[in-house]
């Protein structure tokens, strides 16, 4: 099949390598432009880009999609179909229309459940402990399109965004190129709007830790949101990233949420059970192990996280 593929993130990279080893022949690859990162702002490739050029495939970089030359310039690949995994912008409806076969979106989560730019990290967030990748065709919504096929995979207890991602992008890989080679028997299925849940674009606050939560809520925020922006919390006056913790229950006494309930290894009250910090990293210092952590602080029973 003649595709034109669009992603971006390091997420869409097995998919696109998955559709070229399935001997699909792929017209074009369109990734976002190049953007500056790091401390010296240097322009950096997007991570589709390092693969389509590793792959030798024609990579073009438009700033907007909804531009007419730029839609026509897609309509030119003849393609029957076209692949979205990542993409990082709304694809209009002019777009659409252009493939005979329309356009399959690789989504990372069961749908109609979280819809949104961060599927991965809210599923974790929230408590889940099955998610999985669908592919559905787009449509002019916000992931409500036709569902065609999906795959579930359980959320291990301790895993985290970046390695739940990871995963996730080999299923939907794999997912894909069954879909490509059964879109004419599939019958695509229609969401159920009632059983949507969002999974909005993350903002520095969200990770704010609440240690009103309970200890398994604060540790989901811990896993759920990395690499960014990270769960925190003050600590004499400073930001502190927790970056691996461990949720306990305790039925000893209780000096309130926030208050260390020991400190070899140190364990902070929440407002239901308790959080070992496992690695921490107090803001402009190296990310260490909760013992060092405590050692190199002098903490004592009296500090307190948060106020």
């Amino acid at each position: 099949m003649r595709l034109v593929f669009l992603g971006t993130p390091e997420f869409a990279v097995p998919t696109l390598e998955q559709a070229v080893a399935a001997g699909h022949e792929v017209a074009c690859v369109v990734t976002q432009p190049d953007r500056p990162r790091g401390r010296g702002q240097h322009p950096s490739f997007p991570p589709v880009k390092d693969a389509a050029l590793r792959l030798f495939l024609p990579v073009w970089q438009p700033e907007r999609l909804r531009e007419a030359k730029v839609v026509e310039h897609l309509r030119s690949f003849g393609a029957d179909a076209m692949v979205v995994v990542g993409y990082g912008q709304i694809i209009p409806q002019a777009v659409i229309d252009i493939p005979p076969h329309g356009i399959i979106n690789v989504h990372a989560s069961l749908l109609p459940k979280y819809r949104g730019a961060a599927p991965v990290q809210w599923a974790i967030v929230r408590g889940e402990t099955v998610t999985g990748v669908t592919t559905m065709r787009i449509d002019a919504g916000l992931d409500t399109g036709d569902m065609l096929l999906r795959a579930e995979t359980e959320i291990g207890p301790a895993e985290t965004a970046v390695e739940l991602g990871r995963r996730l992008s080999l299923l939907g890989a794999d997912l894909l190129v069954e879909t490509l080679a059964r879109l004419q028997e599939i019958v695509p299925e229609k969401q159920d709007p009632t059983q949507a849940t969002k999974a909005p674009i993350l903002k520095k606050e969200d990770g704010l830790i609440d240690w009103s939560l309970s200890a398994y809520a604060v540790d989901n925020r811990v896993r759920g949101l990395q690499p960014w922006p990270g769960a925190y919390t003050a600590f004499r006056g400073r930001k502190l990233h927790i970056w691996a913790s461990c949720p306990q229950l305790r039925g000893t006494a209780h000096p309130g949420p926030g208050r260390f309930l020991t400190l070899k290894p140190p364990v902070v009250c929440c407002g239901e059970g308790a959080l070992e910090l496992v690695d921490v990293q107090l803001e402009g210092r190296k990310r260490i192990g909760g013992a060092d952590f405590v050692n190199g602080q002098h903490l004592t029973e009296n500090d307190c996280l948060g106020g």
